[in-house]
């Protein structure tokens, strides 16, 4: 049995009730619904965790009967190169930063200003957001399983199965290993960091969210804390990738050249920074526009960033494919939350007048 694939499953059918059992909540206004969303919340965690170490594992073992594992392992790489397989290819990069998402989702519930907001409306209303963002990055799994195996067809042609979970594994003789341009040691360093600052995106945002649809001003209490945590990752790996760029890629004197994909993960730097500052007036009763908004478009620009990374729509060293299901899945996120945003942005603005 693809252990592995069934985890990715459950975490998605668990994830997507709990996002379900949330907005039940709001509908009925009985805590329950609260207690059954965060239970399975728990176990879609939970999976997420096991299938990112067992991922890890058959990585470590060069276990080619996956195929995640043929395209980005072999035995001829040193540990921390199989170790930074995990986030190589695409199905393994979401899977890190939906794993990030759930763990800081569950951080949030006991620290700081998460805890003393448990058990308000406002608390309610982020977890819905979050893990609605956190059931997209679940779909994209499911479509494309880092867990998908190789397997004999009835042609005797090794075929790959994305859904069959009792499939009779075929063993491939060798991995194709790392990317050259890969195997370096800035690969186990910048991009999980870039990962760790993106995930934290999620919770401003969806912070901002449920403050202009509630018109609660709490909600930069809670937000503030993880803008912080988003602009220190996203400052060492912007920082990081471009000493790796300067060392691999040979730009010459320069560790920045503007690539249009380096530049889309600098420009929700810009805002997070912006947003940190603008926080200072805020508490001085000022920014009651500005604040909220940045919070939303820094995360719609790290999705932004992530869909034309992805999908292949500007030329690019960091460019991972052509346009595909996955392409279109991740289009579509981005009009939601960009027409979600403007809506309640301008519900504010206009309110204000």
């Amino acid at each position: 049995m693809n252990t592995g694939m069934g985890l990715i499953w459950i975490a998605g059918a668990s994830g997507l009730l709990a996002f379900f059992t949330s907005l039940l909540y709001f509908l009925r206004q009985d805590r329950k619904f609260i207690a059954l969303s965060e239970k399975l919340e728990l176990i879609g965690g939970s999976s997420l965790v096991v299938a990112i170490l067992l991922l890890a594992y058959h990585l470590f073992g060069v276990d080619t009967q996956f195929s995640y594992v043929f395209q980005h392992s072999s035995s001829d790489l040193a540990w921390h190169y199989r170790l930074s397989a995990l986030w190589a290819g695409q199905e393994g990069s979401f899977l890190i930063w939906t794993g990030f998402i759930f763990i800081m989702l569950a951080v949030t519930r006991f620290t700081g200003a998460g805890r003393v907001l448990r058990d308000t409306d406002l608390f309610a209303l982020i977890r819905s957001v979050s893990l609605f963002v956190a059931s997209v990055f679940l779909l994209l799994l499911a479509l494309k399983n880092p867990f998908s195996m190789y397997y004999l067809a009835g042609a005797g042609i090794p075929e790959v199965t994305n859904w069959n979970l009792f499939a009779e594994p075929f063993v491939v003789s060798y991995g194709q290993g790392m990317n050259p341009l890969l195997r370096n040691l800035w690969m186990a360093i910048h991009p999980p960091l870039l990962f760790l600052g993106y995930a934290a995106f999620t919770l401003p945002f969806a912070a901002a969210i449920a403050g202009l649809v509630l018109k609660d001003s709490r909600w930069s209490e809670l937000a503030t804390g993880w803008m912080r945590v988003s602009w220190l990752f996203l400052t060492l790996g912007i920082g990081f990738g471009a000493f790796w760029a300067y060392e691999v890629l040979g730009w010459g004197a320069w560790y920045w050249t503007w690539d249009p994909v380096e530049t889309s993960s600098l420009i929700p730097w810009l805002t997070a920074t912006a947003y940190l500052h603008a926080k200072f007036r805020f508490r001085q009763g000022e920014y009651g526009f500005m604040l909220p908004m940045l919070a939303l478009v820094s995360f719609v620009l790290v999705i932004f960033s992530t869909f034309v990374t992805r999908s292949g729509l500007w030329v690019s060293v960091h460019s991972w494919q052509d346009f595909t299901t996955e392409g279109m899945i991740i289009a579509s996120f981005l009009l939601i939350l960009t027409g979600s945003s403007t809506i309640l942005l301008a519900r504010r603005y206009f309110s204000e007048e």
